[in-house]
C-alpha cells in the first residue's frame, strides 16, 4: 500500500508543475533524433547511396547538430552539405546540399526544400571559391619596366 501512495504523491507533484512553452525537442525528445535519421537517410537515397555520397557530419550528431535549421510542433527543417566518401576529411569541396522537412513526429520528410549543388549563402568562406578581384588591372593594363 506504501508503493502506491508514494506513486500517487509522484504523480500529484509532476501533475501540478506548470507548463512552459517548449519546443517539440523538449516534450518529445526521441522526435528530434528520429526526424534527423530520417532525413539524413533520405538524402543519402536521394544523392546516390553511401557509396557515392556522405551527408555532413553534423547529421550524425545527436538532434542535428547545426544542421537543424528548426525545429517546433509543426516539424523539423534541416539543411546540410555533402559529397564523396570522407569529403570532410580530406578537405573537399562539398557536392551537393540538401534541404528537407520532416513532420513534427520525426517519421516522415513532409517535402524536399532543395536537394542540388551547394547555394553560396550555404557555405562557409573555407568551402566558397574567392572571387577574382573585378578592380585589379588585367595584363593589358600593366607597362612593362623599360
Amino acid at each position: 500500500m506504501r508503493p502506491l501512495l508514494v506513486l500517487s504523491a509522484c504523480l500529484a507533484v509532476v501533475a501540478a508543475r506548470p507548463c512552459l512553452a517548449q519546443d517539440s525537442y523538449e516534450l518529445f525528445p526521441f522526435t528530434r533524433q528520429r526526424a534527423t535519421n530520417v532525413a539524413r537517410m533520405y538524402a543519402e537515397r536521394l544523392n546516390g547511396g553511401l557509396s557515392s555520397y556522405r551527408p555532413d557530419a553534423c547529421m550524425y550528431n545527436r538532434g542535428g547538430g547545426d544542421c537543424l535549421v528548426k525545429g517546433d510542433a509543426e516539424g523539423y527543417i534541416f539543411r546540410f552539405l555533402g559529397g564523396p566518401p570522407g569529403w570532410q576529411i580530406l578537405n573537399l569541396a562539398p557536392t551537393a546540399e540538401t534541404e528537407i522537412e520532416v513532420s513534427a513526429d520525426g517519421r516522415s520528410v513532409v517535402k524536399v526544400l532543395y536537394n542540388g549543388a551547394p547555394r553560396a549563402e550555404t557555405m562557409t568562406p573555407q568551402e566558397a571559391p574567392s572571387p577574382e578581384p573585378d578592380d585589379a588591372p588585367g595584363p593589358e593594363a600593366v607597362s612593362p619596366d623599360l
